[in-house]
């Protein structure tokens, strides 16, 4: 391999799953909401908004869905916040799951650093896919979120710890579907990539590590 990093940090919603953009999306045209209200809810005061302290885990389900529909109420608008929440499950991309299966054959540590509203838990459809990880770092149980530094400097510590040797920020490549989450490891070092088109970002990787990571050139 004569790639420039030996080891990749993967972001899951946006990246490994499709979008909850794209359902919030889909909600707000069913319910007659402002196209881009849950983004602008989500954005607005950010360290301090019901959705960042949900994802610290400083609200629970009930708590959460309170202050965000009073959010939402603040603006003009009445939401369903149970109905927010049934979003976050997306689809699973075949394509970047073949990419982190390539990799970890090939023996890179993997990790992976997800903001999310509770533990992930096992027994579902995502098993196979969270098994291929060394270490999985989660906002819920942190504490913690992106874009905080903090969440970046424990994925590194736990993925150093996973595999036996040190494991620096300028050795990861981070792949992540928002800028706001990118600035920070792209500061600590990492090579960051933005996922928009997941085929480019793997063709991005692909060159990061060294070795082809699509299905059609493996095969080639």
């Amino acid at each position: 391999m004569t790639g420039t990093v030996s080891a990749v940090v993967f972001d899951l919603g946006g990246v490994i799953t499709e979008s909850p953009m794209i359902a919030f999306a889909a909600y707000e045209r069913e319910a007659g909401l402002p196209d881009g209200l849950i983004r602008q809810l989500n954005s607005t005061d950010p360290d301090t908004n019901a959705w960042a302290r949900f994802e610290r885990n400083e609200l629970d389900v009930p708590g959460f869905s309170a202050a965000f529909e009073a959010e939402a109420a603040a603006l003009g608008h009445r939401l369903d916040a149970g109905r927010v929440l049934a979003a976050l499950r997306g689809e699973v991309r075949p394509a970047m799951v073949a990419a982190i299966r390539a990799l970890k054959e090939a023996g890179l540590p993997l990790g992976m650093v997800s903001n999310n509203v509770s533990p992930m838990e096992r027994g579902g459809r995502m098993d196979d896919i969270l098994d291929l990880f060394d270490v999985i770092v989660e906002s819920s149980v942190e504490g913690v979120r992106k874009p905080e530094p903090e969440i970046y400097r424990r994925a590194l510590d736990r993925l150093s710890d996973a595999v036996g040797r040190r494991i620096e920020a300028t050795d990861c490549a981070y792949l992540d579907d928002l800028g706001i989450n990118l600035k920070p490891a792209r500061a600590l070092g990492f090579s960051t990539i933005k996922v928009v088109d997941p085929d480019a970002a793997i063709a991005e990787l692909s060159a990061l590590v060294g070795f082809p990571l699509d299905g059609a050139a493996r095969a080639s």
